[in-house]
Protein backbone atom coordinates (compact mmCIF):
# COMPACT_ATOMS: atom_id res chain seq x y z
CA UNK A 1 0.00 0.00 0.00
CA UNK A 2 2.57 2.03 0.69
CA UNK A 3 4.11 2.18 -2.68
CA UNK A 4 1.34 3.11 -4.46
CA UNK A 5 1.11 6.18 -6.00
CA UNK A 6 -1.41 9.08 -5.83
CA UNK A 7 -2.99 10.55 -9.28
CA UNK A 8 -2.43 13.60 -7.77
CA UNK A 9 1.37 13.01 -6.94
CA UNK A 10 1.80 11.16 -10.31
CA UNK A 11 0.53 14.26 -12.13
CA UNK A 12 2.49 16.85 -10.26
CA UNK A 13 5.35 15.08 -12.14
CA UNK A 14 7.80 15.29 -8.69
CA UNK A 15 7.44 11.37 -7.66
CA UNK A 16 9.23 9.83 -10.59
CA UNK A 17 12.27 11.99 -10.59
CA UNK A 18 13.97 9.83 -8.09
CA UNK A 19 14.11 7.02 -10.62
CA UNK A 20 15.38 9.29 -13.44
CA UNK A 21 17.97 11.89 -11.43
CA UNK A 22 21.21 9.54 -12.84
CA UNK A 23 24.16 11.29 -11.67
CA UNK A 24 22.70 14.62 -10.11
CA UNK A 25 20.02 13.34 -7.30
CA UNK A 26 20.30 17.08 -5.55
CA UNK A 27 19.62 18.17 -9.14
CA UNK A 28 16.52 16.38 -9.30
CA UNK A 29 15.04 17.52 -5.91
CA UNK A 30 14.99 21.27 -7.41
CA UNK A 31 13.52 20.14 -11.03
CA UNK A 32 10.14 21.72 -12.04
CA UNK A 33 10.03 24.56 -9.91
CA UNK A 34 6.90 25.70 -11.52
CA UNK A 35 4.21 23.51 -9.26
CA UNK A 36 6.53 24.38 -5.80
CA UNK A 37 3.19 26.74 -4.70
CA UNK A 38 0.90 23.98 -6.28
CA UNK A 39 -1.91 23.34 -4.01
CA UNK A 40 -2.16 19.48 -4.67
CA UNK A 41 -2.60 16.99 -1.81
CA UNK A 42 1.44 17.27 -0.75
CA UNK A 43 1.21 20.85 -1.27
CA UNK A 44 -1.61 21.05 1.23
CA UNK A 45 -0.30 18.58 3.88
CA UNK A 46 2.93 20.67 4.18
CA UNK A 47 1.09 23.70 4.33
CA UNK A 48 -1.13 22.77 6.63
CA UNK A 49 1.78 21.14 8.87
CA UNK A 50 4.26 23.34 8.14
CA UNK A 51 2.12 26.94 8.51
CA UNK A 52 1.21 26.50 12.03
CA UNK A 53 4.62 25.24 12.88
CA UNK A 54 6.18 28.08 11.80
CA UNK A 55 4.23 30.30 13.61
CA UNK A 56 4.15 28.35 17.14
CA UNK A 57 8.14 28.28 15.87
CA UNK A 58 8.84 32.58 15.45
CA UNK A 59 6.13 33.33 18.23
CA UNK A 60 8.91 32.71 21.31
CA UNK A 61 11.97 34.33 19.38
CA UNK A 62 9.33 37.45 19.00
CA UNK A 63 7.91 37.01 22.52
CA UNK A 64 11.85 37.68 23.45
CA UNK A 65 12.19 40.25 20.89
CA UNK A 66 9.36 42.04 22.49
CA UNK A 67 10.89 41.32 25.98
CA UNK A 68 14.60 42.82 24.03
CA UNK A 69 12.22 46.29 22.89
CA UNK A 70 11.09 46.44 26.81
CA UNK A 71 14.61 46.05 28.15
CA UNK A 72 16.46 48.08 25.61
CA UNK A 73 14.84 51.14 27.12
CA UNK A 74 15.61 50.51 30.41
CA UNK A 75 19.05 50.92 29.38
CA UNK A 76 21.97 49.54 27.25
CA UNK A 77 24.10 47.85 30.21
CA UNK A 78 20.41 45.86 31.33
CA UNK A 79 20.16 44.73 27.42
CA UNK A 80 23.90 43.39 27.02
CA UNK A 81 22.72 42.02 30.54
CA UNK A 82 19.96 39.89 29.20
CA UNK A 83 21.31 39.11 26.12
CA UNK A 84 24.36 37.36 27.65
CA UNK A 85 21.52 35.68 29.86
CA UNK A 86 19.63 34.81 27.01
CA UNK A 87 22.59 33.12 25.21
CA UNK A 88 23.35 30.59 28.05
CA UNK A 89 19.64 30.10 28.38
CA UNK A 90 19.62 28.83 24.82
CA UNK A 91 22.71 27.24 24.99
CA UNK A 92 20.86 25.02 27.85
CA UNK A 93 17.90 24.58 26.50
CA UNK A 94 19.11 23.29 23.27
CA UNK A 95 20.59 20.78 25.03
CA UNK A 96 18.06 19.18 25.65
CA UNK A 97 15.26 20.83 23.79
CA UNK A 98 15.76 19.23 20.32
CA UNK A 99 17.22 16.18 21.00
CA UNK A 100 13.47 15.52 22.87
CA UNK A 101 11.70 17.15 20.18
CA UNK A 102 13.57 15.87 17.35
CA UNK A 103 13.70 12.28 18.46
CA UNK A 104 9.86 12.42 20.01
CA UNK A 105 8.26 13.30 16.57
CA UNK A 106 10.63 10.97 14.88
CA UNK A 107 9.45 8.05 17.24
CA UNK A 108 5.78 9.15 17.32
CA UNK A 109 5.27 9.48 13.39
CA UNK A 110 6.54 5.86 12.88
CA UNK A 111 4.55 4.11 15.88
CA UNK A 112 1.42 5.79 15.02
CA UNK A 113 1.85 5.12 11.00
CA UNK A 114 2.76 1.61 11.85
CA UNK A 115 -0.97 1.64 14.15
CA UNK A 116 -2.62 2.82 11.51
CA UNK A 117 -1.67 0.23 8.95
CA UNK A 118 -2.15 -2.22 11.55
CA UNK A 119 -5.61 -0.56 12.33
CA UNK A 120 -6.15 -0.48 8.44
CA UNK A 121 -5.35 -3.75 7.72
CA UNK A 122 -7.50 -5.17 10.42
CA UNK A 123 -10.53 -3.31 9.04
CA UNK A 124 -9.90 -4.41 5.72
CA UNK A 125 -9.62 -7.74 7.51
CA UNK A 126 -13.35 -7.33 8.95
CA UNK A 127 -14.82 -6.23 6.15
CA UNK A 128 -13.97 -9.17 3.68
CA UNK A 129 -15.66 -11.46 6.74
CA UNK A 130 -18.95 -11.22 6.54
CA UNK A 131 -19.61 -14.28 8.80
CA UNK A 132 -19.74 -11.84 12.07
CA UNK A 133 -24.02 -11.52 13.49
CA UNK A 134 -25.67 -8.83 14.24
CA UNK A 135 -25.92 -10.10 18.27
CA UNK A 136 -21.76 -10.07 17.82
CA UNK A 137 -21.64 -6.08 16.80
CA UNK A 138 -24.29 -4.63 19.13
CA UNK A 139 -22.14 -6.77 22.32
CA UNK A 140 -19.11 -5.16 21.27
CA UNK A 141 -20.93 -1.50 21.32
CA UNK A 142 -21.41 -1.46 25.41
CA UNK A 143 -17.97 -2.66 25.88
CA UNK A 144 -16.94 0.76 24.57
CA UNK A 145 -18.80 2.63 26.27
CA UNK A 146 -17.35 1.37 29.56
CA UNK A 147 -13.98 2.15 28.84
CA UNK A 148 -15.18 6.04 28.63
CA UNK A 149 -14.03 6.87 25.57
CA UNK A 150 -10.77 5.44 26.00
CA UNK A 151 -11.15 3.73 23.28
CA UNK A 152 -10.26 6.50 20.78
CA UNK A 153 -7.35 7.17 22.50
CA UNK A 154 -4.09 6.62 21.00
CA UNK A 155 -1.64 4.20 22.53
CA UNK A 156 1.41 6.02 21.96
CA UNK A 157 4.56 4.96 24.15
CA UNK A 158 7.28 7.47 22.49
CA UNK A 159 4.74 10.24 24.14
CA UNK A 160 5.01 8.71 27.89
CA UNK A 161 8.67 8.24 26.97
CA UNK A 162 9.03 11.96 25.85
CA UNK A 163 7.70 13.55 28.82
CA UNK A 164 9.23 11.38 31.55
CA UNK A 165 12.45 12.27 29.85
CA UNK A 166 11.44 15.97 29.42
CA UNK A 167 10.08 16.71 32.70
CA UNK A 168 13.44 15.44 34.24
CA UNK A 169 15.59 17.14 31.96
CA UNK A 170 13.77 20.32 32.54
CA UNK A 171 13.88 19.58 37.01
CA UNK A 172 18.28 19.11 35.86
CA UNK A 173 18.57 22.02 33.76
CA UNK A 174 16.55 24.41 36.81
CA UNK A 175 19.04 23.39 39.05
CA UNK A 176 22.12 23.37 37.32
CA UNK A 177 21.82 27.02 35.86
CA UNK A 178 20.31 28.56 39.34
CA UNK A 179 23.34 26.91 41.16
CA UNK A 180 25.99 28.03 38.47
CA UNK A 181 24.88 31.21 37.50
CA UNK A 182 27.60 33.61 38.28
CA UNK A 183 30.40 30.90 36.66
CA UNK A 184 28.51 30.69 33.70
CA UNK A 185 28.20 34.53 33.24
CA UNK A 186 31.93 34.95 34.06
CA UNK A 187 32.54 32.37 31.12
CA UNK A 188 30.41 34.47 29.01
CA UNK A 189 33.12 37.37 29.65
CA UNK A 190 31.03 39.19 32.30
CA UNK A 191 33.41 39.63 34.61
CA UNK A 192 33.00 40.48 38.65
CA UNK A 193 33.28 44.20 38.46
CA UNK A 194 30.83 44.41 34.86
CA UNK A 195 28.03 46.51 35.76
CA UNK A 196 26.49 43.32 33.20
CA UNK A 197 26.75 41.13 36.44
CA UNK A 198 23.84 41.30 38.62
CA UNK A 199 21.47 42.72 35.86
CA UNK A 200 22.40 39.33 33.70
CA UNK A 201 22.56 36.67 37.36
CA UNK A 202 18.25 38.13 38.43
CA UNK A 203 17.27 37.61 35.00
CA UNK A 204 19.10 33.84 34.42
CA UNK A 205 18.04 33.10 38.12
CA UNK A 206 14.57 33.82 37.74
CA UNK A 207 14.10 32.14 33.93
CA UNK A 208 15.46 29.11 35.09
CA UNK A 209 12.36 28.49 37.20
CA UNK A 210 10.47 28.21 33.99
CA UNK A 211 12.75 25.31 32.32
CA UNK A 212 10.47 22.08 33.75
CA UNK A 213 7.60 23.81 31.93
CA UNK A 214 9.53 24.88 29.23
CA UNK A 215 10.94 21.49 27.98
CA UNK A 216 7.91 19.86 29.43
CA UNK A 217 6.17 21.34 26.94
CA UNK A 218 8.43 21.21 23.77
CA UNK A 219 8.33 17.07 24.61
CA UNK A 220 4.63 17.74 24.04
CA UNK A 221 4.49 19.77 20.66
CA UNK A 222 7.07 16.68 19.73
CA UNK A 223 4.54 14.49 19.66
CA UNK A 224 1.52 16.83 18.34
CA UNK A 225 4.27 17.00 15.33
CA UNK A 226 4.42 13.56 15.04
CA UNK A 227 0.68 13.63 14.66
CA UNK A 228 1.19 15.85 11.79
CA UNK A 229 -0.98 17.99 14.70
CA UNK A 230 0.84 21.58 14.59
CA UNK A 231 -2.71 23.49 15.08
CA UNK A 232 -2.47 22.70 18.96
CA UNK A 233 0.94 23.52 19.74
CA UNK A 234 0.46 27.12 17.72
CA UNK A 235 -2.60 28.05 19.66
CA UNK A 236 -0.96 26.90 22.99
CA UNK A 237 2.11 29.40 22.23
CA UNK A 238 0.30 32.22 20.99
CA UNK A 239 -1.57 32.13 24.38
CA UNK A 240 1.35 32.14 26.37
CA UNK A 241 3.05 34.61 24.50
CA UNK A 242 0.49 37.25 24.60
CA UNK A 243 0.28 36.75 28.29
CA UNK A 244 4.28 37.09 28.47
CA UNK A 245 3.77 40.49 26.32
CA UNK A 246 0.72 41.61 28.79
CA UNK A 247 2.61 41.05 31.74
CA UNK A 248 6.28 42.14 30.44
CA UNK A 249 5.45 46.00 30.84
CA UNK A 250 3.32 45.46 34.24
CA UNK A 251 6.36 43.70 35.68
CA UNK A 252 9.08 45.52 34.17
CA UNK A 253 7.74 49.20 34.59
CA UNK A 254 4.59 49.21 36.72
CA UNK A 255 5.82 46.86 39.54
CA UNK A 256 8.91 48.31 39.09
CA UNK A 257 11.09 44.88 38.87
CA UNK A 258 12.86 45.67 35.95
CA UNK A 259 15.03 42.41 34.27
CA UNK A 260 14.04 40.49 36.81
CA UNK A 261 9.86 41.22 35.58
CA UNK A 262 10.36 40.45 32.24
CA UNK A 263 12.04 37.46 33.63
CA UNK A 264 8.92 36.33 35.81
CA UNK A 265 6.26 37.72 33.04
CA UNK A 266 8.24 34.73 30.53
CA UNK A 267 8.15 31.86 33.13
CA UNK A 268 4.11 32.03 34.32
CA UNK A 269 3.71 32.48 29.98
CA UNK A 270 5.74 28.49 30.14
CA UNK A 271 3.75 27.08 32.21
CA UNK A 272 0.71 28.55 31.12
CA UNK A 273 1.35 27.07 27.41
CA UNK A 274 2.53 23.75 29.90
CA UNK A 275 -0.87 23.16 31.59
CA UNK A 276 -2.72 23.31 27.90
CA UNK A 277 -0.65 21.15 25.98
CA UNK A 278 -1.16 18.76 28.85
CA UNK A 279 -4.80 19.33 29.05
CA UNK A 280 -5.19 19.03 25.38
CA UNK A 281 -2.76 16.07 24.90
CA UNK A 282 -4.67 13.97 27.89
CA UNK A 283 -7.48 14.23 25.60
CA UNK A 284 -6.07 12.10 22.45
CA UNK A 285 -3.23 9.77 24.07
CA UNK A 286 -3.34 7.17 26.79
CA UNK A 287 -0.41 8.69 28.48
CA UNK A 288 -0.19 4.86 30.95
CA UNK A 289 1.71 2.56 28.55
CA UNK A 290 0.97 -1.26 29.82
CA UNK A 291 4.71 -2.11 30.84
CA UNK A 292 7.66 -0.33 31.82
CA UNK A 293 9.34 -2.15 28.55
CA UNK A 294 6.81 -0.11 25.92
CA UNK A 295 8.38 3.12 26.98
CA UNK A 296 11.32 2.28 24.56
CA UNK A 297 13.57 4.58 27.06
CA UNK A 298 17.01 3.41 25.96
CA UNK A 299 16.11 3.80 22.08
CA UNK A 300 15.39 7.39 23.33
CA UNK A 301 18.44 7.51 24.95
CA UNK A 302 20.59 6.42 22.41
CA UNK A 303 18.99 8.93 19.58
CA UNK A 304 19.01 11.36 21.83
CA UNK A 305 22.74 11.07 22.83
CA UNK A 306 23.57 11.55 19.31
CA UNK A 307 21.80 14.29 18.84
CA UNK A 308 22.79 15.80 22.21
CA UNK A 309 26.33 16.01 21.07
CA UNK A 310 25.16 17.67 17.77
CA UNK A 311 23.17 20.15 19.37
CA UNK A 312 26.08 21.05 21.80
CA UNK A 313 28.47 21.53 18.85
CA UNK A 314 25.77 23.77 17.13
CA UNK A 315 24.63 26.12 19.96
CA UNK A 316 28.25 26.10 21.74
CA UNK A 317 29.25 28.35 18.09
CA UNK A 318 26.81 30.42 18.64
CA UNK A 319 27.30 30.75 22.72
CA UNK A 320 31.10 31.36 21.35
CA UNK A 321 29.85 34.31 19.28
CA UNK A 322 28.06 36.04 21.90
CA UNK A 323 30.70 35.04 24.44
CA UNK A 324 32.98 36.98 21.96
CA UNK A 325 30.78 39.71 21.74
CA UNK A 326 30.41 40.51 25.19
CA UNK A 327 34.12 40.87 25.46
CA UNK A 328 33.78 43.86 23.04
CA UNK A 329 31.95 45.23 25.64
CA UNK A 330 28.04 46.23 26.81
CA UNK A 331 27.40 48.10 23.17
CA UNK A 332 28.87 45.47 20.66
CA UNK A 333 26.97 42.98 22.85
CA UNK A 334 23.54 44.94 22.73
CA UNK A 335 23.97 45.56 18.53
CA UNK A 336 24.81 41.54 18.80
CA UNK A 337 21.91 40.54 20.98
CA UNK A 338 19.65 42.14 18.59
CA UNK A 339 21.08 41.37 15.41
CA UNK A 340 20.98 37.32 16.61
CA UNK A 341 16.83 37.71 17.65
CA UNK A 342 16.01 38.99 14.51
CA UNK A 343 18.47 36.49 12.68
CA UNK A 344 16.53 33.40 14.93
CA UNK A 345 13.14 34.80 14.88
CA UNK A 346 13.22 35.21 10.99
CA UNK A 347 15.47 31.84 10.25
CA UNK A 348 12.82 29.71 12.38
CA UNK A 349 10.31 30.25 9.69
CA UNK A 350 12.31 27.59 7.70
CA UNK A 351 12.32 25.61 10.91
CA UNK A 352 8.09 25.18 10.47
CA UNK A 353 9.05 23.51 6.78
CA UNK A 354 11.66 21.20 8.53
CA UNK A 355 9.11 19.97 11.00
CA UNK A 356 6.95 19.81 7.83
CA UNK A 357 9.41 17.57 6.20
CA UNK A 358 10.15 15.52 9.23
CA UNK A 359 7.14 14.33 10.37
CA UNK A 360 6.08 13.50 6.31
CA UNK A 361 8.92 11.44 5.96
CA UNK A 362 9.08 9.63 9.12
CA UNK A 363 5.68 8.18 8.24
CA UNK A 364 6.42 8.14 4.52
CA UNK A 365 9.85 5.93 5.68
CA UNK A 366 7.68 3.91 8.39
CA UNK A 367 5.58 2.73 5.00
CA UNK A 368 8.37 2.57 2.45
CA UNK A 369 6.46 4.65 0.85
CA UNK A 370 9.89 6.42 -0.96
CA UNK A 371 8.06 8.21 -3.62
CA UNK A 372 6.35 10.38 -0.85
CA UNK A 373 9.72 10.84 0.84
CA UNK A 374 11.22 11.99 -2.73
CA UNK A 375 8.05 14.27 -3.58
CA UNK A 376 8.30 15.80 -0.08
CA UNK A 377 12.18 16.23 0.06
CA UNK A 378 11.88 18.56 -3.09
CA UNK A 379 8.75 20.08 -2.04
CA UNK A 380 10.08 21.16 1.09
CA UNK A 381 13.87 22.25 -0.43
CA UNK A 382 12.02 24.35 -2.57
CA UNK A 383 9.63 25.92 -0.47
CA UNK A 384 12.68 26.68 1.50
CA UNK A 385 14.64 28.75 -0.81
CA UNK A 386 11.90 30.48 -2.24
CA UNK A 387 10.80 31.59 1.68
CA UNK A 388 14.62 32.32 2.30
CA UNK A 389 15.01 34.70 -0.52
CA UNK A 390 11.85 36.51 0.34
CA UNK A 391 12.81 37.01 3.93
CA UNK A 392 16.24 38.45 2.63
CA UNK A 393 14.46 41.29 1.36
CA UNK A 394 11.62 41.97 4.21
CA UNK A 395 14.86 41.74 6.81
CA UNK A 396 17.04 44.09 5.01
CA UNK A 397 14.25 46.75 4.82
CA UNK A 398 12.89 45.86 8.17
CA UNK A 399 15.57 46.32 9.90
CA UNK A 400 16.86 49.74 8.48
CA UNK A 401 13.47 50.84 9.43
CA UNK A 402 13.03 49.69 12.40
CA UNK A 403 16.38 49.77 14.34
CA UNK A 404 14.84 52.44 16.92
CA UNK A 405 12.22 50.39 17.99
CA UNK A 406 14.77 48.27 20.04
CA UNK A 407 17.89 51.20 21.13
CA UNK A 408 18.31 54.77 21.31
CA UNK A 409 21.86 54.80 21.79
CA UNK A 410 24.02 55.91 18.70
CA UNK A 411 26.73 53.46 19.06
CA UNK A 412 24.52 50.75 19.49
CA UNK A 413 22.70 51.66 16.51
CA UNK A 414 26.18 52.17 14.23
CA UNK A 415 26.69 48.34 14.85
CA UNK A 416 23.71 47.17 13.79
CA UNK A 417 23.96 48.75 10.58
CA UNK A 418 27.47 46.74 10.36
CA UNK A 419 25.13 43.74 11.12
CA UNK A 420 21.93 43.91 8.93
CA UNK A 421 23.54 42.88 6.21
CA UNK A 422 24.33 39.57 7.41
CA UNK A 423 21.46 38.71 8.75
CA UNK A 424 19.47 39.76 5.97
CA UNK A 425 21.89 37.51 3.39
CA UNK A 426 22.29 34.66 5.19
CA UNK A 427 18.29 33.89 4.88
CA UNK A 428 18.61 31.43 2.07
CA UNK A 429 21.44 29.23 3.38
CA UNK A 430 19.89 29.37 6.48
CA UNK A 431 16.50 28.59 5.60
CA UNK A 432 18.03 25.10 3.32
CA UNK A 433 20.44 24.27 6.54
CA UNK A 434 17.51 24.04 8.78
CA UNK A 435 15.17 22.40 6.17
CA UNK A 436 18.24 19.47 5.53
CA UNK A 437 18.12 19.10 9.33
CA UNK A 438 14.37 18.39 8.94
CA UNK A 439 14.55 16.20 6.08
CA UNK A 440 17.76 14.16 8.32
CA UNK A 441 15.29 13.64 11.35
CA UNK A 442 12.35 12.49 9.20
CA UNK A 443 14.69 9.79 8.20
CA UNK A 444 15.55 8.92 11.58
CA UNK A 445 19.18 9.45 9.99
CA UNK A 446 20.95 11.32 13.80
CA UNK A 447 24.41 9.53 13.37
CA UNK A 448 25.01 11.45 9.95
CA UNK A 449 23.24 14.80 12.15
CA UNK A 450 25.74 14.50 14.79
CA UNK A 451 29.08 13.44 13.22
CA UNK A 452 28.53 16.16 10.38
CA UNK A 453 28.18 18.74 13.04
CA UNK A 454 30.60 18.63 14.92
CA UNK A 455 33.27 18.67 12.13
CA UNK A 456 31.44 21.81 10.88
CA UNK A 457 31.55 23.23 14.73
CA UNK A 458 35.29 22.78 15.18
CA UNK A 459 35.83 24.81 11.91
CA UNK A 460 33.82 27.21 12.28
CA UNK A 461 35.14 27.49 16.11
CA UNK A 462 38.68 28.06 14.59
CA UNK A 463 36.91 31.01 12.34
CA UNK A 464 35.14 32.90 14.71
CA UNK A 465 38.98 33.02 16.53
CA UNK A 466 40.27 34.08 13.42
CA UNK A 467 38.05 36.34 12.13
CA UNK A 468 36.91 37.82 15.55
CA UNK A 469 41.00 39.07 15.98
CA UNK A 470 41.27 40.32 12.90
CA UNK A 471 37.78 41.86 11.99
CA UNK A 472 36.13 42.18 15.75
CA UNK A 473 32.00 42.77 15.58
CA UNK A 474 32.28 41.90 11.63
CA UNK A 475 34.16 38.78 12.11
CA UNK A 476 32.04 36.87 14.31
CA UNK A 477 28.91 37.32 11.73
CA UNK A 478 30.86 36.24 8.97
CA UNK A 479 32.13 33.71 11.05
CA UNK A 480 28.24 32.74 11.80
CA UNK A 481 27.65 32.92 8.07
CA UNK A 482 30.40 30.49 7.06
CA UNK A 483 28.65 28.15 9.65
CA UNK A 484 25.01 28.19 8.06
CA UNK A 485 26.89 27.42 5.01
CA UNK A 486 28.56 24.51 6.08
CA UNK A 487 25.09 23.05 7.63
CA UNK A 488 23.75 23.55 3.93
CA UNK A 489 26.51 21.40 2.18
CA UNK A 490 26.16 18.95 4.72
CA UNK A 491 23.06 18.03 3.99
CA UNK A 492 23.34 18.42 -0.04
CA UNK A 493 26.41 16.02 0.48
CA UNK A 494 24.47 13.56 2.22
CA UNK A 495 21.82 12.59 -0.37
CA UNK A 496 24.00 13.59 -3.02
CA UNK A 497 26.22 10.75 -2.22
CA UNK A 498 23.08 8.37 -1.74
CA UNK A 499 24.22 6.83 1.41
CA UNK A 500 22.85 6.15 4.94
CA UNK A 501 18.98 6.16 4.41
CA UNK A 502 19.46 7.82 1.06
CA UNK A 503 20.89 4.44 -0.20
CA UNK A 504 17.49 3.48 -2.21
CA UNK A 505 18.13 6.29 -4.53
CA UNK A 506 21.10 4.07 -6.36
CA UNK A 507 17.91 1.72 -7.22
Amino acid sequence: MGKELSSTMIRSGVLPLWKNMGNSPIWGLFKSPRGIFKKDELGLEIGQIALPAALALTADPIASLVDTAFIGHIGPVELAAVGVAIAIINQASKVAIFPLVSVTTSFVAEEDAKGSSRAEYRETEMAEKQSASDNEKEQLMPKMEMTGGMATKRHISSASSALIIGGALGLIQAVILICTAKPLLSYMGVKSDSPMLKPAVRYLTVRSLGAPAVLLSLAMQGVFRGFKDTKTPLYATMVGDVANIILDPIFIFLFGLGVSGAAIAHVLSQYLISLILMWRLMEQVNLLPPTIEDLQLSRFLRNGLLLLFRVIAATFCVTLAASLAAKLGSTSMAAFQICLQVWLATSLLADGLAVAGQAILANAFARNDYEKVMATASRVLQLSLALGLILCIVVAIILQFSSRLFTDDINVLRLLQLGIPFVAVTQPINSLAFVFDGLNYGASDFTYSAYSMVLIAVFTIICLFLLYSSNAFVGIWLALSIFMSLRAVAGFLRIGTRTGPWSFLRG
